[in-house]
Formats: structure tokens, C-alpha cells, sequence
């Protein structure tokens, strides 16, 4: 049984439905949605945005805007329908090369979403945003990380100072999306939770360590997916549908990450493949500690996908994928390994071996992991929650002695104008001194404002590398550490070092703005390749 309705309005209404059975009912100048568990839900019949969010009887729905894709698609066709049972309502964008789904299944608090694209969207982000009333429902994700109350902008329109010295930022609220496959937000009684299941991921970009913005807790609660953005951005867009993705209703608890949506099959949604036309690619990835995670990512033109391999054995077994010819990575946590390529077939069970490709170099020392990830050295651990300046931070710059110093000692970024030099002190053996193979690797993962390392030994300046790519985007200060991930090698001549006590001093070439704007860049590791000692690092 099919029923449809089709309706192009010049005004939105907003209207509280009364609680019915399942199902969808044309009023006025929107679509309301009963899904028989609690949940009612309005859409607006000129451009798409929901007007109203009743759940158990409580209005979550904001006043002042609309829940939307960014911030409203005006002007669109909007279609309601019944289909095999489930309610799909159809927003067609007038502006924006854009087709977006709701799709309600009977008796859960739930509303179903894809979003499908042709071209780019401006102004060059695609997310789901939800505002709502903050009132009714308080709290954000990672606690105060992007709750504005008292603070003032101080950086761009998004970067605040709170009068107790510490920051606030909605970036401060992103997770890798490896790891995010459910965030909300929560109240009395409620949660309000978005979750992207399996391969919802595959047509945005940025690959498994992306991170991008959750929630803000200002006059609105506003609670965001991400499917593209600027914010550090790495790759080209990919078109095609993202998603199916959902915006769950709990009466407080977060719901599991497992979300069945092989229904969107019977729906005729734009862009989805069912899991009959895809395929699989398993094997062992090797060569990776256990103490690191072991990442495996596939990527094209047109889709990305990740899992990780057991620390056990090695094993892994990809995500269902879209047929097609990939190229695929596997990472010491964030840093990459090896690469290789695979081709998958629809309905095909490929196999692909793996292991790490990375030299393993006798050191004399090291400072951190060679993982693309700097949470190991100072202030690491502060640093995707907090800006540089905030008064929870240690120090910037500094001194550090091998053989005694800790690798939260060292500095996780330096910035040309702020903070100082770092400085590294270590001795040398004379067997080490008179080496002709001695070499120091520097592992940046983000850089700004076209910022690399400087280093000095003595009185010889190691030569400028040249600047990196540019990704013109805030990251630092926004709580970003990777980017493409440089590593910068300078093979140090004979008689650098002398037998004894050595300084090298590490700073930042480039310039940019003042303070923690001007040139800079993200620690992964720093280490002196060259005859090992007693006290040498294992790799």
C-alpha cells in the first residue's frame, strides 16, 4: 500500500500533533509523524526543516530555528508518502544540489535520515543540525567542552574565553569518527542521540581519524553530524548518499551503535546499495605492536571505509563495501604503515595481506611514539578538549633531558610566536659522535600557516625542508592534531655532535598571526637515528 502527498508552500508553520496510531498526516503547512512510540515529529511542506520534536509529551523542538541540514534549505519540494508500511518524507532543495530523506518505522522514537549529493554544497560543509530547547534538554557532549554560557568570542566567531580562564569551542566536542558512532545530547528523562551505523561514513571524507563538530550549548542545544566540512580538510568531497544515519529518542540512556537499515532498500532512496550489492575484503595486518591500535582504511573517489585488526593475531574483516578498486592503508594507531590496493566485486569475499613497511632504524634516543597521534607529550592530553591558551595547560617550549625528562616533558606542538623554542639536552658515546650514519627524523602531524621545524645542534642549522601542503584551516586551536602528517629527515654531518653533553634546539619555521595563530605545528615524535646505546629506545 502507497499513499502521497506532494505540497510547495511559500511559509513554514509550526504545530504540535495529538497522538495517534502509526503513520503520516498532511496539516496545514506541514507533514506530522507519529511513529506510535512516544514520538512526534513536523516537517515543514515548503522547505524541509522539522518545526516540531514532541516526545513523551515534552517539546524539544527549538523556537528561534528549525532543525535542518546547515542552517535551512529554503525553498523545496516535499513530498510525504507511506511505503510497505514505513513513512518516508522527501525534501528536494530548490538552491542546493540536494535530495534529503526522514523515514519513520513503526513503533520506535526514531527518525531515519539520508542525505544524497550531486555536487558540492555551499558554503562548503554538509551537516545535520538539530536545535533545540536547551531548557528542556541541558547537557551537551564532553561536558563543558561546548557549553558558551558567560564566555566571549576571542578567536574567529567559534573560540571563547570563559571568565575563569578556561575555553570553549563546539570543535571541542568532535571524536574520531572511527570512534563516533553514537553522541547526544541529554535532559530529564530524555536523550537525544544521533547514530551512524556501519557504513554511514562512506560517502563523507577525511578518512577514520576525522573529527568533526558534536553539540554547543549556547541559547539553542544544538546537536550536529557532520558529513563534510572545511575543518581541516584532507580530500575532495565525495557525492552519492550520506548515510543512513538517525536522530534517536531515549528516555536518558545512549543506544547501542547497532541501528538496521537494510529497510532503506524498499524505500527507492537515491544512492543506497543494499548489502546483496557489495562486498568484503579480510585478512591479517601485521607488524604492528599491540600496544598500538591496528587501523585498517580502503578509500576512492567514492567511498571510505576502516576497521581495526585483532592485537591478538593480526585478523580483520572489512565493513559490506561498494564494488570498485581501492587503495588500502593499514596504521600504527594514526600513522601510516603500509599501503597496498585491493579490488572489491559485488557479492565477492576478497583476501588481503598485510604488514607494516616501516623501517625500524637503531636510535640513540626518542622523544614520543612514531603513532600520528601526540597525547603522550605535554599537554596532549588537553589539547582536542582545550585551546593552547587556556589556563588548564602546561607551559609551551621548554627543556628536556634524555635519560631523565618524560615524554610529557615535550612539548606536543610549537608555535613561531608563541611559547619558544624547545630545547632537547643528551649525551653522546664517543663511538655515537664519530658515526657518519647519525640522522634526526622530526614526526609532525598537523601543520598551520605553513609551519616545519627548525633544529640547530651547536653550530650547525639544519636546512629548511620547505613548507608543507597547506590545509587552510584553524586545527591547534581547535582542538585538530592531524592533518597529512609530515615527517622531516636531516642526516647530520660528521662531527655534529661531540662525545659528551649535546643541546639540540627545535623551532618553528613560517610566520602567520601572533601568539597561537602565527606559525605552528603538532609533535608526533622526535628521535636520533644512529648506533644504539644501553639506554636506546626500543622501537
Amino acid at each position: 500500500m502507497r499513499s502521497h502527498f506532494l505540497f510547495l508552500a511559500a511559509v513554514p508553520f509550526v504545530a504540535h500533533s495529538v497522538h495517534a496510531a502509526f503513520g503520516l498526516t498532511s496539516k496545514g503547512n506541514s507533514f506530522s509523524v507519529d511513529t506510535n512510540a512516544g514520538l512526534i515529529f513536523e516537517v515543514s511542506k515548503s522547505n524541509g526543516d522539522i518545526t516540531s520534536l514532541l516526545y513523551n509529551g515534552v517539546q524539544y523542538q527549538g523556537t528561534s530555528k528549525m532543525s535542518a541540514l546547515n542552517s535551512g534549505l529554503g525553498t523545496s519540494t516535499v513530498t510525504g508518502e507511506t511505503i510497505n508500511g514505513y513513512v518516508k518524507i522527501t525534501v528536494v532543495s530548490k538552491s542546493q544540489p540536494l535530495t534529503h530523506y526522514y523515514v519513520a518505522k513503526p513503533s520506535e522514537p526514531t527518525i531515519y535520515m539520508g542525505t544524497y549529493i550531486t555536487a558540492e554544497i555551499n558554503p562548503g560543509e554538509l551537516r545535520w543540525l538539530a536545535r533545540l530547547r536547551r531548557s528542556a534538554i541541558p547537557n551537551g557532549w564532553h561536558g563543558d567542552a561546548g557549553v558558551l554560557d558567560g564566555c566571549q568570542a576571542f578567536e574567529g566567531k567559534d573560540t571563547f574565553k570563559c571568565p575563569n580562564g578556561q575555553t570553549r569551542c563546539k570543535m571541542y566536542t568532535s571524536d574520531r569518527f572511527i570512534d563516533d558512532q553514537v553522541h547526544g545530547v541529554t535532559g530529564k528523562n530524555v536523550g537525544i542521540w544521533l547514530t551512524m551505523p556501519g557504513v554511514a561514513y562512506e560517502t563523507s571524507s577525511g578518512g577514520p581519524f576525522m573529527r568533526d563538530i558534536n553539540t554547543q550549548s549556547g541559547d539553542d542545544q544544538e546537536l550536529y553530524w557532520y558529513m563534510n566540512s572545511g575543518h581541516v580538510r584532507t580530500e575532495d568531497w565525495r557525492f552519492g548518499l550520506h548515510g543512513p544515519y538517525a536522530m534517536r529518542f531515549t528516555t536518558g540512556a545512549q543506544p547501542s551503535a547497532n541501528l538496521d537499515t537494510s529497510f532503506f532498500g524498499s524505500l527507492s532512496i537515491q544512492g543506497y546499495v543494499p548489502a546483496s550489492k557489495r562486498g568484503s575484503v579480510s585478512g591479517s595486518a601485521t607488524g604492528v605492536p599491540s600496544t598500538f591500535q591496528a587501523v585498517v582504511h580502503w578509500s576512492n573517489k567514492a567511498a571510505q571505509y576502516w576497521t581495526t585488526a585483532s592485537p591478538t593475531n593480526g585478523s580483520y574483516a572489512s565493513p559490506l563495501m561498494k564494488p570498485g578498486t581501492y587503495t588500502m592503508k593499514l596504521y600504527r594507531g594514526e600513522y601510516l604503515v603500509a599501503q597496498d590496493s585491493v579490488t572489491i566485486t559485488a557479492g565477492g569475499k576478497a583476501t588481503k595481506d598485510m604488514a607494516s613497511t616501516d623501517p625500524n632504524p637503531s636510535v640513540v634516543w626518542r622523544i614520543g611514539n612514531f603513532d600520528g597521534q601526540p597525547f603522550e607529550l605535554k599537554n596532549g592530553d588537553k589539547i582536542e578538549r582545550m585551546h593552547p591558551s587556556d589556563v588548564r595547560m602546561g607551559t609551551w617550549g621548554g627543556s628536556y633531558m634524555v635519560g631523565k625528562s618524560l615524554p610529557k616533558d615535550f612539548p606536543m606542538a610549537l608555535f613561531a610566536k608563541e611559547g619558544g623554542v624547545a630545547t632537547i639536552n643528551f649525551k653522546v658515546s664517543k663511538e655515537q659522535a664519530t658515526s657518519d650514519n647519525l640522522v634526526l627524523r622530526v614526526g609532525t602531524t598537523l601543520s598551520f600557516k605553513g609551519g616545519r621545524p627548525s633544529v640547530k645542534i651547536g653550530s650547525w642549522q639544519g636546512k629548511d625542508p620547505g613548507a608543507p601542503k597547506l590545509i587552510d584551516s584553524r586545527g591547534v586551536t581547535r582542538g585538530a592534531y592531524r592533518g597529512y602528517g609530515e615527517v622531516y629527515t636531516w642526516k647530520l654531518p660528521t662531527g655534529t655532535v661531540k662525545e659528551g653533553d649535546n643541546t639540540l634546539t627545535v623551532g618553528v619555521l613560517g610566520s602567520g598571526d601572533a601568539s597561537f595563530l602565527s606559525a605552528n605545528y603538532i609533535v608526533d615524535a622526535i628521535e636520533l637515528q644512529g648506533p644504539a646505546g644501553v639506554d636506546s629506545p626500543k622501537a
